[in-house]
């Protein structure tokens, strides 16, 4: 049941904005969905509008009476660079002009390699090309916050999981593969510590950020359940499927070698860096300010296993 007459908005319905919309619903929130088409699945108190992200005007239009906006668009990885900075001025300046908070859901690529844990007081030191666009987009967010055009706050996840959560390092390719009996598909080196975000958990977050004042201005990293190794990480996918465990690693030599002519293999190669050394997130800066909600791996793979099940039953 809908309990508030305030409106929250959800720009993109992908993976990660679909969740926030079921969210926010399941939060009592009365929720309207923009995407491209003007079409989206959704119950139907969900508002579903057309709207074009690179237009200041469309974006106000699509965000008009909003208390809260959610930027969830993303892109395909080989389209970020000329993509994701139009997108993010678009909404800047069209959210700008209806008065809402900006909450804009992001990743940990701008930080680049790092020693040791994550934290958001980190330079942003990323050099490959889709690293530095992400730090071009929270630079510009951050600044425009502080010329005071926009409130806005940054929400920042691992590689998520989840229910809906296909294309991901430990998407299909894992759990998909679990229910098959096949191999899970990794990269890099699955004995070292990796934290993944339960796609949940960051819905979440950034719902709890867009409802405080003293998360603007800064970036908080989502709450995430233990880090484990991405091979226990897969053991646990396993088990929860009652298979045994199976793993195969992509060669970095052939990931290398098709990056050669596969623009989306160069993309991958560039992010090689996050598995091949140990890739820990520290949330602590969130979870005293706002809590730790993060959900146990073992509830959070129980429910991604469970929509896996249906995927792949209405796929024979």
């Amino acid at each position: 049941m809908i309990e508030t007459s305030e409106i929250h908005v959800v720009l993109g319905t992908g993976q990660l904005g679909t969740t926030v919309v079921h969210e926010l619903l399941r939060q009592g929130k009365r929720v309207r969905a923009v995407n491209r088409q003007g079409k989206a699945t959704f119950p139907q108190n969900v508002e579903v509008v057309k709207g074009d992200v690179t237009d200041p005007v469309s974006v106000r239009n699509a965000c008009l009476n909003a208390k809260v906006v959610y930027h969830c668009v993303n892109a395909p990885y080989t389209e970020w660079a000329n993509k994701l900075p139009p997108i993010m001025t678009g909404i800047i300046d069209g959210v700008s002009a209806v008065g809402a908070k900006l909450v804009y859901a992001d990743n940990l690529y701008l930080y680049g390699p790092v020693i040791g844990k994550i934290q958001e007081n980190l330079p942003y030191k990323a050099t490959g090309r889709k690293g530095r666009t992400r730090s071009q987009l929270a630079e510009a967010l951050m600044r425009a916050h502080r010329s005071g055009k926009v409130q806005a706050t940054i929400g920042r996840a691992s590689n998520f999981y989840g229910p809906n959560v296909t294309d991901s390092v430990v998407g299909e390719g894992v759990f998909a593969a679990a229910l098959k009996g096949q191999p899970a598909q990794v990269l890099g080196d699955p004995d070292l510590p990796h934290t993944y975000t339960f796609i949940d958990d960051f819905a979440k977050g950034l719902i709890t950020l867009g409802e405080h004042e003293a998360a603007l201005g800064e970036s908080w990293h989502i709450p995430n359940a233990e880090t484990f190794t991405t091979r226990q990480f897969v053991e646990k996918v396993f088990a929860e499927v009652v298979q045994p465990p199976k793993l195969s690693v992509a060669p970095k030599l052939g990931i290398q070698f098709l990056s050669l002519f596969n623009p989306m293999m160069r993309e991958v190669k560039e992010m090689l860096y996050e598995f091949e050394e140990p890739f820990v997130v520290d949330s602590s800066k969130y979870e005293r300010t706002f809590g730790n909600h993060a959900t146990p791996h073992q509830e959070a793979i129980r429910r991604t296993v469970q929509w896996y099940r249906q995927r792949v039953g209405s796929e024979r």
